[in-house]
């Protein structure tokens, strides 16, 4: 673990994978609630955290590198819900990659059980994490340049659902009907670092 100073209040924490990112991400979202860790904006990323607002950065520094890494985050006790059809233009793609039929590749990623490591990329856009490595693809060489908004896409380790409809490089293996950003609601959005994650097919 390394932690560089950003700016006069800040530090970016540097780990190794997204696992533990995440939990790093939880530990410290505890600290904060326990009143043990004074920081305002707590943001993780693929393989970082960033702390910002903080008293003595510093201080934290020599605290964290000096640290054992947390063991992995605790288990939320809710779970939401995306509701999906398997109908995506790259299902058969993806199919070829995993060397499984379409159908095969709806019921293994349905069964998977995803957690929102980061949001980023856009408004309400997590990076779902949950599925085996082998199952891994790789982005398109040239993004689209249009992806519907309720796209739900595959790109390396991860599952996004498109919030909006915006240009997009990932392989897109279905849709939803679900409402990722909306400004009326509370929060705006519907995944938030941590969050527990269910694709529950529906019909075409």
């Amino acid at each position: 673990m390394r932690a560089l100073p950003v700016g006069d209040r800040a530090l970016l924490v540097e780990v190794s994978t997204d696992e533990e990112a995440q939990a790093l991400h939880a530990d410290l979202l505890r600290r904060r609630t326990e009143g043990s860790l004074s920081v305002r904006e707590i943001v993780p990323a693929a393989r970082t955290v960033l702390l910002d607002g903080l008293d003595d950065p510093a201080r934290l520094a020599a605290q964290l590198t000096t640290s054992q890494l947390p063991t992995a985050p605790p288990r939320p006790e809710q779970v939401v819900e995306i509701p999906i059809r398997y109908d995506g233009p790259d299902l058969a793609d993806v199919a070829g990659h995993w060397d499984v039929s379409p159908d095969e590749v709806a019921r293994i990623h349905a069964a998977a059980e995803f957690r929102v490591a980061f949001c980023g990329f856009a408004p309400g856009f997590g990076y779902l994490t949950g599925l085996p490595a082998q199952y891994g693809v790789p982005r398109h060489a040239t993004p689209r340049t249009t992806v519907p908004a309720g796209s739900v896409g595959l790109a390396g380790p991860y599952t996004g659902v498109y919030p909006r409809s915006s240009p997009g490089g990932w392989r897109l293996i279905g849709t939803t009907d679900a409402v990722l950003w909306d400004h009326a609601r509370v929060p705006a959005a519907l995944l938030s670092p941590g969050t527990l994650v269910r694709f529950v097919p529906v019909g075409c």
